[in-house]
């Protein structure tokens, strides 16, 4: 016997895509901002091996490093995909 009542569950829409080319964007513009971070770390390195770092010189360096991050953040939500 069948049961006039129940309906059978819909499955949920998949999430819509993103274009490739934006995609490609992301990853460029990520890579381009990774820059200064990787020039944080070397002046970074450089600027601590002395007895007395200026604050704005660590200001800066603090700055570049942000700045990688999002570069890192963005190429991984770049790979990743829009979430659902």
């Amino acid at each position: 016997m069948s049961e006039t009542g129940t309906t059978s569950p819909v499955p949920p829409a998949p999430p819509p895509r993103r274009h490739g080319c934006a995609t490609a964007f992301m990853v460029l513009f990520g890579i381009i901002l990774l820059l200064p971070g990787l020039c944080a770390i070397l002046f970074g390195f450089g600027i601590l091996a002395d007895q007395r770092p200026d604050a704005t010189i660590l200001a800066l360096i603090l700055l570049g490093l942000l700045v990688g991050s999002a570069g890192v953040m963005l190429i991984y939500a770049a790979i990743k995909g829009p979430r659902a």
